[in-house]
């Protein structure tokens, strides 16, 4: 399976059009329906649904979609960095991280090394620390930055000097929004949106204690964003952590942290034995300095 194919094939999967597809990458209609018609006889699977005016995917067809995003980040990632190796120190660093106001270590080591080397360019990738970790496996991220200590036994690390903390973001109305902390008790019977990592990985069982499987979660979330405004809509109180929603005096939510106090230790993560680009090398020694100080 060539690269030039799988570009062909995502160029289709996105314009959803034969003739659009061939125009964009400038080659003709026929010799792109032909690239297509071998790469469904060299795979035995039919990857696309050919209709009037438009062209779908099938279900093999999604699935290769995927597959030939993530293979050809990795090879312009590669090729980025190959054509970077020269004095001037430039090229791409991607990096990943959940929601997390520590990503201020990570922006403040990008702009000081913005100021030595301009012609480095950073693209960041926001999700979960499933998402994060996946994409660092496959070579798609240089680095990661992950909430909580569980996961990182797999890679080298190291600590920022920050931790997360956990509490409850709520309606200003609500009758929580007096009390200076939250406890375990003031949560039964309430409707929680709650984060699927955090229920995964059993962060919160510990301070809920025995009452954590009569809890009433009504939706989870992998993101705190769209969890915020169905709290402002009313559909429930969202356990989090703090400094990730707007919760200042023109917001109609506040945050109260959890009593005794929950916070999560954060790392920036990088794969074992991971030969750094020069590019990625400046940074790591960056931020170290930044740690540092």
């Amino acid at each position: 399976m060539e690269f030039r194919v799988l570009r062909y094939f995502l160029a289709v999967a996105r314009e959803e059009s034969i003739t659009g597809a061939a125009k964009a990458l400038n080659v003709s209609q026929p010799t792109l329906s032909k690239q297509l018609m071998d790469l469904e006889e060299s795979l035995g699977k039919q990857l696309f649904i050919r209709g009037n005016r438009r062209i779908a995917l099938t279900e093999e067809g999604m699935l290769l979609r995927k597959r030939a995003q993530e293979i050809m980040e990795l090879v312009d990632k590669t090729e980025a960095e190959i054509g970077g190796v020269d004095e001037v120190i430039s090229g791409d660093l991607y990096i990943g991280g959940g929601e997390t106001d520590a990503m201020r270590y990570i922006a403040r080591s990008v702009k000081k090394l913005q100021l030595e080397h301009p012609h480095i360019q950073y693209h960041l990738y926001s999700g979960n620390a499933e998402d994060v970790m996946e994409r660092l496996d496959k070579g798609l991220l240089d680095f990661g930055v992950i909430i909580g200590a569980a996961q990182i036994q797999n890679y080298d690390y190291l600590r920022l000097p920050a931790t997360d903390t956990w509490g409850l973001l709520m309606k200003k109305d609500s009758p929580l929004a007096d009390l200076e902390s939250i406890r375990p008790e003031h949560l039964l019977g309430l409707p929680l949106l709650c984060s699927r990592q955090a229920l995964a990985g059993n962060e919160l069982s510990g301070w809920l204690r025995e009452g954590s499987e009569h809890q009433n979660i009504v939706a989870t979330y992998n993101l705190i964003y769209n969890a915020a405004l169905m709290v402002e809509e009313g559909i429930g109180y969202a356990l989090c952590l703090d400094k990730l929603v707007n919760t200042s005096n023109v917001s109609g939510l506040c945050f109260k942290p959890l009593e005794p106090r929950l916070e999560a230790p954060l790392y920036i993560v990088w794969k074992k034995y991971q030969v750094f680009s020069k590019a990625a090398d400046k940074f790591l020694k960056e931020l170290q300095g930044t740690i540092n100080t």
